[in-house]
């Protein structure tokens, strides 16, 4: 069995990291693979060190019609079993008669129009919820499968907080993500006005970085926030806080909440799609209200402050990652589906 996975983003977006992962992980497991990246991916060089055959022409190419046309010979040339397509543009950059020769797969990390996969076969979501809005969409309920997420996040010694300007008995809150609209940062930085005693680091990069350390200059928090850019280190990180922070406005699944409950870190979470379906409110985690300051600000303060309850949420979020979430899992479970759309007589 020969994959062909195709991942077209440029960024360290929760996508790429995951596909990344996985291939890392498949590859462990012994599976012929190849994968088409970007030339400037940031993870390129490891998947290559790791021995991944990585090619990058069909990529590199500067129009999408001539990018479709190496890839239709990239596939010609490597034959695979199937063609893993990660995302929107990965499928859109698919040949139209792929299909002819392998099994085409399309992966949603959230509820795109699925026009964009109409060469695809098969459809994966990383919630069940989004699985079934494929199906309600019109794909076939035989065709459409839920394969969870898992975390890569490795365990390491805490960051040292004086190397990241913060004092040894303040309260550490983090996020973990890209600075953007949907990640719901500004209600957060709202909530830090009434918690004095914490202090804020924001791993991640994104477009509203300045806009948010205005934010944060408005409301007098300035001191307390650090930008941490993008890190490789969030085992560290995690290790280091006192709660993981998930504000977002938008998350139809969120691989922070299992980064958060694989390094034992308690985890406050706003109710977007994908907290809301895993994040039981004062059992594996605390779920707020959406742009809820007064709710947010609450369960941080009660998680703080109240160590029964943040012993329990941390002991039942690591529960949940170890009975449904680890890397080996996971990967078992793409094997599997592998090899069940490749078995004779699939249509």
């Amino acid at each position: 069995m020969r994959v062909l996975h195709i991942m077209a983003g440029r960024g360290n977006g929760g996508a790429e990291l995951y596909s990344t992962d996985v291939i890392l992980s498949l590859q462990r497991a012994g599976l012929a693979q190849r994968a088409v990246m970007r030339p400037d991916a940031p993870r390129t060089a490891e998947l290559r060190a790791a021995g991944v055959d990585v090619v990058t022409a069909p990529l590199h190419a500067p129009f999408a019609t001539m990018q479709r046309w190496r890839m239709g010979r990239e596939i010609a040339r490597y034959r695979p079993d199937i063609v893993h397509c990660w995302l929107r543009r990965a499928a859109e950059l698919t040949p139209r008669d792929a299909g002819r020769a392998a099994q085409v797969i399309g992966w949603f990390g959230n509820y795109k129009d699925l026009r964009a996969f109409a060469h695809c076969r098969w459809f994966v979501g990383c919630t069940p919820d989004m699985a079934d809005s494929m199906r309600a969409r019109g794909v076939a309920a035989d065709h459409v499968a839920y394969i969870p997420t898992f975390p890569s996040v490795e365990d390491a010694p805490p960051v040292s907080r004086q190397s990241l300007h913060t004092p040894d008995n303040a309260r550490v809150l983090l996020t973990l993500s890209r600075l953007h609209e949907a990640k719901g940062l500004e209600t957060l930085l709202h909530a830090l006005r009434d918690l004095p005693d914490c202090y804020l680091w924001m791993a991640g990069d994104g477009p509203l970085r300045d806009a948010l350390g205005d934010l944060a200059a408005m409301l007098g928090v300035a001191s307390r926030v650090r930008f941490l850019g993008w890190r490789t280190d969030r085992g560290a990180l995690l290790a280091a806080a006192d709660i993981c922070v998930l504000p977002s406005r938008y998350e139809p699944f969120g691989t922070v909440i299992l980064d958060a409950w694989s390094a034992r870190a308690p985890l406050v979470a706003c109710a977007s799609a994908g907290p809301r379906a895993h994040v039981r409110d004062g059992e594996n985690g605390m779920l707020v209200p959406i742009d809820d300051v007064p709710a947010l600000t609450h369960a941080l303060r009660a998680v703080l402050d109240d160590p029964a309850l943040r012993a329990r949420i941390v002991a039942e979020g690591y529960a949940q990652y170890r009975a449904r979430y680890t890397r080996e899992a996971v990967t078992q479970q793409w094997l599997d589906y592998y090899r069940r759309i490749c078995a004779p007589g699939q249509d």
